[in-house]
Formats: structure tokens, C-alpha cells, sequence
């Protein structure tokens, strides 16, 4: 820039109307920036300044003994105005000597015009500087911007925006990628290198979770600050950019620092989506995998890479992620409309599972992402690392292409070698058909429970007589008087036999359990409740809620008339 952005005390200085203005006190503080301009003739003016404020005053309002004028001062000091300019005269005959050493000993301009000035003129001069200044602050900005985006278009733009960055805030810029190594602008010896290096690896720590939309953050270093921008987008952080100042960083320096990560961010972006196409080349062996239909290790090697005999002993578990939407987003929107939306949820996935140590081999078919998920790292239960990311996958409520959809999502046991994801798949496969059952939206197939015996007698009579042999007169019950006994039986076994946990699940009184529990005693007998016979109730009535999960199922509060 061949400008200067802010307007200083100095500059002012320099105008005209105040030519015969005087600096009394706090001449070291000259530097200070002058944001607005404020005429003030109140000693109560807390909520009336914000900071960097050109203060005028005569005294009118304001009390003029030499503690009230003190007390004056020090508020505007603590309130970081930028200066104080009094006019002599009728309020202000003499500026005390303790107001020029207070004035002194914070760095805090006093000035004084011994003639009468116009504070209108004064306001109306200094603003339309301020103003014009910000006009080509902006005009500038949007310039620099758009070659910032033009550079990402071209080869090497990353570099490009970093070095046109470092150049246009005059300032030492950091390039600190997550995976890669950290790029200087301009050069630094070893040594500078290494300070600054060591400065982020305890910072970094702070800007764990930051999201890339925030504001830069600044941080002290010796006698210069830094302020520190992350880059990236889909909620994931990519790399960060160090802008090293010799200063307090600028309004101007602080958003060109936000169009660079916004431009790098985009760049990166549109690079992973690249990337993502020709990994959806992964979708026809994949599926040919979870189908069974790849036996030879031969295959398979030729499929993954040159490390697949490391590959193969990874853990992996198979996710089969099933989009719902409420608003039937796949039967109102175009076949690409439908295309673009999965694609861009299997990028956001992969970033996701990257982040918690995770290689995702993806396919998708209708409604339905197959992911197998491979643990690259056992420093953390594989489990939990997979939960965790599964679930940031189900909130992602940012992204305008995915807020509407819910996912559901069955996750298989823990396997090795990639010939046996097929059972794995299948695995995947049972968990998500008991949603219903659990009507929870992540369910691992360890978690199933007696489900997992069910699904295999399900051949259409095994379990329907089962039912039949230990709740028929309770199903009979229910279907020719309307009653309810099957559930209250399910809801009071579930909670071992607590009446009052029972009651108040089912939103009833005590005393229409009680009746309850008096009919099926009397349909079912007395002794119903003993150890064997319960064990096979409990599980006659799983087996009913996975054949008819939506007959024994907990009214809401809302659906009860009170």
C-alpha cells in the first residue's frame, strides 16, 4: 500500500485547525490510532465510547476541581481513548500538573487549544479522513482479494496467495499445514524457524475445536504479536496461517488474513473434491468385497495399493449409513441434485474419519453408504473413535446441503483380512434393521443383544409358535378388548419388576397397573415371574418386537390425554 490506513494523532496533528494546538503530556503516545472522533461534556460517559476515540471537551457539565479531573482522565484512559484535547478557557483555565503526569505516565496524549476552535469543524474534518480512508481500505481489500482467488486457479496457488499475502501486510507469514511441512514468507534462518515453530506447538494446543469461520486469533511473541487464522471448511481445519506482526496486527492486515484462508481453503476444497471422484472409483470393488464376490488375495492386491499386506491386518468395522430425510429431499430433487448431495456427504465422512484415525473404503447404492473403516492407529479404542466420528457425521447441522438429513446407521464387529467383509456387512446389515426396535440412530451389532439369536430363527414359523406358546393369551387379549397388556409387561419386566418406574413409563396411575398386572397374572399364571419362565417371556417378547415393532411400543407424553 502506498497509504496509510489508520489515522494517527500525528497525522492530526498535522491539520490545519491544529495548527495552534499544543501537546502538553503524553507525547510518546503520538502513534495511537484515531478510530472516531467524540465531543464529550459529561463525567458519565461509560457507555458512550468504545475505544481509540478522539476525545474534545471544554468542561461544560464536567466538575473542574483537580480529583474530579483526574477521575476524568483515568476513565478514558481505562476506557483506551485515543487522546484528550481541551479547550481553554472559561471551564479550563490551566491544565493541572498532576493531569500532564498522569497523561505522561500512560503514553496518553493531552492537548490543549489556547484559541476558541469549532469542535464541528474539527469532527467534520477528521471523519471525512477516517471515512475515505476506509473507502479505499475497502476498495483495496476486494482488489487484493480477487487475485487472491485468481492465483488459486493457477498452478502453485497456495504459494502464490501466501507470498501476494506477506507482501501486501508488509508482515512474516507461516504457512503451518496438519500434514506437511510449514512453508516461511519471507525465508527465515533455522534458528527464527525454529522459535516460531516451537511457539505454535504450545499454542496449537489452544486452537484444538477452533472452527475455520472464527475471527484470526492473536497471541504475544516477545515484542511482536501474531495472529493466527486457521483454513479449511466441512468443520475440519486443514492447516493454519501465522501472520507475524511487528504491531498490534490491523483492521486492514486482519481481513486480508481471512480472504487468504478463505481463498487457500477453497483451493484445498476443490482439490479433495478431485480427489474424492477418482477415490469413487473404489465404489465397484467395494461392493463387489461386502458382496462376497472377491476371494482371490491376488484381487485384492492389485485393487488397494502396494501396502496391502499391511492393510489386510488392519481392524476394520463395516458402517452401513442409511440417509432418511423428512422432506424427501432424494424424490424432490434431480438425479444430479441426488448425486451431488451423496458425493458430498462421502467427503465430508472421509474428512471426518481422517481426523479420528480412520481410512474409509466407501460405496454407495440407492439411499445407502457401505463404509468400511479401517483403524490406522490403536492409541484409542477403535470403538470409540468410530463412535465419536459417526456421531460429529449424524450432527453436522452447518453444511445447508445436509441439515435436513437423517442418518441411521448399523455398525458391524470388529474383523480382519478385507475376504471376510462380507460378514461384516451382513453384521451391519441386522443392526440397522432393528432401528426400529431400539429407535436408536447408531446401533454396533455387539449391542444387539438376544437379537442377534432371533435374526437367525426367523424363518417364518420358529418364532411366530414360540411367541404363540408363552404370550398367546395376552396377543388374544389385546386384539378383542383393546388393551395394552403385552406392553405394560414389556415395560415392567424391562425395569425388573418396578411398579413405580413401570406406572410412570407408561403413564399411568398405580392402581391401573395394579389391574394390569392382575389380568396378566390371571392370563398367563402364577408363577409367570419365576426364573425360567420369565427368561422365556422376555424373550418371546423380543421376538414379537422384532417381528412388530411398532405394536408394544412407549406412548409419548404428547400422544397421552391428561
Amino acid at each position: 500500500m502506498d497509504w496509510e490506513l489508520v489515522l494517527t494523532i500525528r497525522d492530526a496533528l498535522k491539520r490545519p485547525l491544529f495548527a495552534e494546538a499544543e501537546v502538553i503530556g503524553g507525547k510518546s503516545g503520538l502513534s495511537r490510532a484515531i478510530r472516531w472522533v467524540h465531543v464529550l461534556e459529561s463525567a458519565n460517559f461509560e457507555t458512550l465510547i468504545h475505544g481509540e476515540e478522539m476525545i474534545l471537551t471544554t468542561g461544560i457539565g464536567a466538575s473542574v476541581d483537580l480529583p474530579s479531573s483526574l477521575e476524568f482522565m483515568q476513565n478514558l484512559i481505562d476506557k483506551n481513548a485515543a487522546c484528550l484535547c481541551i479547550e481553554l478557557g472559561t471551564y479550563f483555565s490551566t491544565i493541572p500538573q498532576e493531569m500532564i503526569d498522569l497523561a505522561n505516565r500512560h503514553d496518553f496524549p493531552l492537548i490543549i487549544f489556547t484559541r476558541t476552535v469549532r469542535f464541528v469543524d474539527i469532527t467534520l474534518d477528521l471523519h471525512s479522513i477516517i471515512i475515505n480512508r476506509h473507502h479505499r481500505m475497502l476498495q483495496e481489500l476486494e482488489s487484493i482479494s480477487r487475485e487472491f482467488h485468481r492465483l488459486t486457479l493457477t498452478s502453485q496457488g497456495t504459494v502464490k496467495v501466501l507470498q501476494l499475502l506477506c507482501k501486501s501486510t508488509r508482515t512474516q507469514i507461516v504457512y503451518m499445514q496438519l500434514q506437511g511441512k510449514p512453508l516461511f514468507f519471507p525465508a527465515l534462518p533455522p534458528e527464527e524457524q525454529t522459535a516460531l515453530l516451537n511457539f505454535f506447538t504450545v499454542f496449537g494446543d489452544e486452537m484444538e475445536g477452533i472452527q475455520p469461520d472464527t475471527a484470526p486469533y492473536t497471541r504475544e511473541y516477545g515484542q511482536k504479536t501474531i495472529a493466527i487464522k486457521p483454513v479449511g471448511a466441512l468443520d475440519q481445519t486443514w492447516a493454519y496461517i501465522l501472520m507475524v506482526c511487528n504491531h498490534k496486527p490491523q483492521e486492514f492486515d486482519c481481513l486480508l488474513l481471512d480472504s487468504a484462508s478463505l481463498s487457500i481453503a477453497q483451493e484445498l476444497l476443490r482439490t479433495r473434491y478431485m480427489e474424492e471422484r477418482k477415490l469413487f472409483s473404489e465404489n465397484l470393488w467395494v461392493d463387489e468385497l461386502i458382496n462376497g464376490r472377491i476371494e482371490d488375495d491376488n484381487r485384492l492386491k492389485a485393487l488397494i495399493d502396494s501396502n496391502f499386506n499391511m492393510v489386510n491386518e488392519l481392524p476394520y468395522r463395516v458402517c452401513l449409513i442409511e440417509i432418511k430425510n423428512p422432506r424427501d429431499v432424494k424424490w424432490n430433487s434431480s438425479e444430479h441434485e441426488w448425486e451431488s448431495i451423496t458425493f458430498h456427504l462421502s467427503l465430508i465422512l472421509r474428512s471426518i474419519f481422517e481426523k479420528y484415525s480412520l481410512r474409509p473404503l466407501i460405496t454407495l447404492k440407492n439411499n445407502r453408504l457401505t463404509v468400511i473403516a479401517l483403524d490406522i492407529q490403536s492409541k484409542m479404542p477403535g470403538k470409540m473413535r468410530l463412535q465419536q466420528a459417526l456421531e460429529s457425521l449424524q450432527h453436522i447441522r452447518s453444511d445447508e446441503k445436509l441439515k435436513d438429513l437423517q442418518l441411521v446407521i448399523g455398525v458391524s464387529k470388529s474383523h480382519k483380512r478385507l475376504k471376510r467383509a462380507y460378514s461384516g456387512y451382513q453384521e451391519a446389515l441386522q443392526a440397522l434393521s432393528l432401528y426400529s426396535c431400539y429407535q436408536k440412530s447408531l446401533l454396533f451389532y455387539e449391542e444387539l443383544g438376544v437379537f442377534q439369536l432371533l435374526l437367525s430363527l426367523n424363518d417364518g414359523k420358529t418364532l411366530q409358535n414360540f411367541i404363540r406358546s408363552y404370550l398367546g393369551p395376552l396377543i388374544d387379549h389385546d386384539q378383542t378388548k383393546g388393551s395394552e397388556l403385552l406392553l405394560t409387561l414389556r415395560v415392567y419386566l424391562d425395569h425388573d419388576g418396578s411398579k413405580q418406574i413401570a406406572a410412570r413409563n407408561l403413564f399411568i396411575v398405580r392402581q391401573s397397573l395394579y389391574y394390569r398386572l392382575d389380568k396378566i397374572t390371571e392370563l398367563l399364571g402364577e408363577d409367570f415371574m419365576q426364573p425360567e419362565n420369565r427368561i422365556s417371556i422376555q424373550v418371546a417378547l423380543r421376538a414379537y418386537q422384532f417381528l412388530y415393532p411398532d405394536k408394544i411400543t412407549l406412548p409419548s407424553p404428547r400422544s397421552v390425554q391428561i
